[in-house]
């Protein structure tokens, strides 16, 4: 799977990427969010999840108290930029949707990267690494018997090369994994439904009114944008079904620890996995330039 995530979003990034720079007077925004998320993607792949593959032949490796704390707040950083990456091509897609009908002037794509776009993508990796400087503050390195009692979707659902959180008390442990439950566990699941429902909802009234659009332009873009909707709908559902397996089982393990739920980790680990490595594939049945690198 962590093979398959890392070949499939490096695919991505090439075909589509490749497309955005030959066709610079065109450039179409939604290719750029999705380079965006697949380069997420792939550096969780390479930080990451290629990381627990080796621990997993039973390598046992232990780092350093400095170089666990950089991991340890790249991790937190890169995970929380892959969440809000996605969570921000289903709103841009709610706001193309919004854009459809009106107008036709409205329907063309830009000519050059819009700074606006650039500046929103920035933003997410800014923000989300001001987000992870607790992890580099609260964590230090263990040895062979360390074990976690405090486990973050963010960062890793065991003790990683040694890397454990060390928090000065159990309290303020639980208080930061509360926090990030609440901002990049659960918010983001809610907000991407919310904005997906509007998506299908938009659709459903632009097909009961297509027969009385005068403008041809619009009803031939309708259907495009509803292919477009199936393709982000999976996806949300798939990141939705994987993060949301990942978020009941850690935190369930965090409140209610013990021998008993560590079964839970290895679900969330697995989980944690999914949406990374099947996102191409549902990448590439809905986009045209993907299709066209597969076939030929």
């Amino acid at each position: 799977m962590v093979v398959l995530g890392i070949l499939g979003n490096a695919t991505v990034i090439l075909v589509i990427g490749k497309s955005v720079i030959m066709e610079r007077s065109v450039v179409h925004n939604s290719n750029i969010i999705i380079i965006n998320m697949a380069v997420s993607n792939l550096m969780v792949s390479v930080m990451r999840n290629i990381l627990l593959i080796v621990s997993d032949f039973g390598i046992q490796l232990f780092l350093s108290k400095e170089r666990c704390q950089f991991l340890m707040g790249v991790w937190v950083w890169l995970r929380s930029v892959n969440v809000w990456s996605t969570f921000y091509l289903s709103v841009f897609h709610l706001q193309t949707l919004r854009r459809v009908a009106p107008s036709v002037g409205n329907l063309k794509a830009s000519r050059g990267v819009p700074k606006a776009l650039l500046l929103n993508l920035l933003s997410i990796w800014l923000v989300n690494l001001l987000y992870s400087i607790p992890a580099h503050i609260f964590s230090t390195n263990g040895n062979a018997n360390s074990t976690e009692t405090l486990m973050l979707i963010s960062s890793t659902t065991r003790p990683l090369l040694g890397c454990v959180w060390n928090f000065p008390s159990s309290y303020s442990g639980l208080a930061y994994a509360t926090t990030s439950m609440v901002i990049h566990e659960i918010l983001p699941i809610v907000l991407m439904t919310g904005t997906n429902l509007s998506s299908l909802y938009m659709l459903y009234t632009y097909g009961r009114t297509r027969s009385s659009v005068q403008d041809a332009p619009v009803a031939k873009r309708v259907p495009a944008e509803r292919r477009a909707a199936k393709v982000i709908l999976t996806l949300v559902l798939l990141f939705v079904i994987s993060w949301g397996t990942s978020v009941i089982s850690v935190n369930y393990f965090n409140y209610n620890g013990g021998t008993s739920s560590e079964f839970l980790l290895v679900i969330a680990r697995f989980a944690n996995i999914i949406f990374i490595a099947l996102s191409p594939a549902v990448l590439a049945v809905g986009h045209r330039g993907l299709r066209s690198c597969i076939k030929s």
